[in-house]
């Protein structure tokens, strides 16, 4: 079949979430690289409502996986899902990272003002993901840490502008061990002819 096996499908297939991190720095040539291939998303109305804050202070993302852990544990205490419940197995232990010790998380935010932010952001960090894929780097969208949002200070310290919040926050780092994707179960689709 015509495109079934090409670079980009290959690519697409091979990303994954990773949870395990190398010790090893990832280049600020290779971020930009990076949010680079994000900001080449499709965007309603042309409006690019993006802006990026990278951190790479281990201690501030220490601070803010403390922070978010207990936020997600209260969300997630009545949901008996086998998955979540181990999940929240891992949440309770303190030395728990929701970074996973990646050596650099970066944050894409919306404007508040776009109408479709949300839609364009997730756009922007899966072309990311994609892009670090392709570099031989490993990414992870880490939801958990939207709880930022909430906290005022976090919000000042990084910079992030009042008329903002936060959408995807993605790290990246090199794989420690390296697995295989999880197979993927039929889509369920529907043809109209």
């Amino acid at each position: 079949m015509v495109g079934e096996d090409n670079e980009v499908m290959r690519n697409i297939k091979a990303r994954r979430s990773v949870r395990d991190y190398l010790d090893k720095p990832v280049s600020e040539e290779s971020i930009n690289h990076i949010i680079d291939a994000g900001i080449y998303a499709p965007t309603g109305f042309g409006s690019e409502p993006w802006f990026f804050v990278v951190v790479q202070n281990k201690e501030m993302m220490k601070r803010m996986s403390d922070y978010c852990k207990p936020k997600l544990l209260a969300q997630l205490k009545d949901m008996p899902n086998d998955n979540v419940t181990e999940f929240k197995k891992h949440l309770e232990h303190e030395d728990f990272d929701i970074f996973y010790d990646a050596p650099i998380l970066v944050i894409v935010l919306g404007s508040n003002a776009g109408f479709t932010t949300d839609y364009d952001c997730a756009m922007c960090a899966q072309n990311m993901m994609l892009a670090a894929t392709s570099m031989g780097i490993g990414s992870c969208w880490v939801g958990t840490a939207c709880f930022i949002q909430d906290n005022v200070e976090f919000m000042s310290e990084l910079g992030i502008p009042y008329d903002y919040r936060v959408i995807a926050p993605i790290v990246f780092g090199y794989e420690k061990v390296s697995r295989e994707r999880p197979p993927r179960q039929d889509p369920r689709v529907v043809w109209i002819h």
